[in-house]
């Protein structure tokens, strides 16, 4: 009893969180879990069996274990208060650009010389710090707006160097160093799909903190103009980069190299008609969409799920998204909002993302699919972020179940 006590003492209740949380929005994510894990292994079954002597189920087994693990993780973040997580924003942007730096110096994995995007724990899994770094960034950014936010928009000054200034040109230009400091360092991997992702997670909570529209309309015609140049000029990207862009202008171009996979997912897509082949009957997947499991998993669940399953995933999506949105808006405390919002927008930027390089929209960019793709430190940290969520949701003001 005496021991039970001392353990009940150490837990500062404080730092626990309370209430009840949102039900549909945990229903959304396992929903899309269970549909992603199913999926992932109904596109993986071919591939492991003739790379994993003969296991058709190694990748299911570790999607599985990293599953678990990560809904653990996610009712775990989600019991603790969102106050924990605002005094770790700080550490984890220096743990972050640590976790950057370390890549860039240790030895990249066999195969892959070009590229310093993973980080080894040997014997256990390979993870990159750049998904590391897309937490870090909006949670950092989450708190730093939230602290700052009536000065942003009140037309406050500032001190800066003895100079008086616009407090929003103050913290526009914090931000921009701030994010672009990560995307460089990214960059620096031949990482440039991470580079994109960070840069537009950064822009828009931004967006999110209130500053004046003509700024972002500046932003967006320059990075249109940035586009452009880069498309009618792809020697001035990484050697691995600049083909990516000759396929997706010309579909014609190296059709046995770099457009098979984008080619044969386009077929898997056509294939699928309106209802689809059914789960498991998916001919594309047979060694012709090169790792069907990872980046291009939306083209096997056009082809097996159909036109319509296909929509269906795509709206619990879209609803996912929603539910995080509503549970921001209707949070008092402003970081708590910006952190709901911020991971909510991960999610459906990164898949709307996905879907657009698997229908050719956009050059395969090497984004993945979230609960779908294969990638167990990727997952977890998916459902972790989840449980952030869910754990602001406990003190929004809203009908939880």
């Amino acid at each position: 009893m005496a021991k039970e006590a001392n353990t009940k003492r150490r837990i500062d209740p404080k730092l626990l969180a309370h209430g009840g949380m949102d039900i549909p929005f945990l229903v959304l994510v396992l929903v899309l879990l269970t549909i992603g894990l199913i999926m992932m292994f109904s596109a993986s079954y071919t591939y492991c069996y003739y790379n994993n002597n003969g296991d058709s189920f190694y990748y299911l087994k570790r999607q599985l274990f990293f599953a678990v693990v990560g809904i653990a993780a996610m009712f775990i973040a989600s019991k603790f208060h969102y106050a924990t997580y605002r005094a770790l924003a700080k550490p984890a942007v220096l743990i972050s650009y640590a976790l950057l730096v370390l890549v860039l110096i240790l030895p990249p994995p066999q195969g892959f010389e070009e590229f310093h995007r993973w980080i080894t724990i040997p014997g256990i899994t390979t993870f990159q710090p750049s998904e590391i770094a897309k937490l870090a960034v909006i949670l950092y950014m989450a708190k730093d707006i939230g602290d700052n936010y009536r000065a942003i928009n009140s037309g406050e000054k500032v001190k800066f160097r003895d100079r008086e200034m616009q407090a929003s040109w103050f913290y526009l230009g914090k931000y921009l160093l701030f994010v672009g400091s990560f995307c460089a360092l990214i960059y620096l991997e031949n990482h440039v799909s991470g580079t994109i992702l960070v840069f537009l997670f950064g822009a828009l909570m931004a967006w999110f903190a209130g500053f004046d529209s003509k700024i972002f309309i500046f932003f967006i015609v320059l990075g249109a103009v940035v586009a452009t140049i880069v498309i009618l000029n792809p020697t001035i990207l990484p050697d691995h980069a600049e083909p990516r862009i000759y396929a997706w202008l010309d579909k014609d171009y190296d059709p046995q190299g770099t457009r098979w996979q984008t080619n044969n997912a386009l077929y898997a897509i056509g294939s699928g008609g309106l209802f689809g082949v059914g789960i498991g009957n998916s001919k594309q997947k047979q060694l012709y969409v090169s790792e069907p499991m990872n980046d291009f998993i939306f083209s096997i669940v056009c082809e097996e799920l159909g036109v319509i399953g296909a929509a269906i995933i795509m709206l619990l999506f879209v609803l996912l998204v929603w539910r995080g949105f509503y549970i921001g808006l209707h949070t008092r405390d402003k970081f708590a909002g910006l952190l709901a919002m911020g991971l909510s927008t991960q999610v459906g930027l990164q898949a709307a993302l996905n879907i657009a390089v698997v229908t050719d929209v956009l050059p395969n960019t090497g984004i993945s699919l979230p609960f779908f793709s294969y990638g167990g430190t990727s997952l977890m940290m998916l459902l972790g972020e989840m449980g952030l969520i869910l754990g602001v949701s406990r003190y929004a003001n809203i009908k939880k179940a």
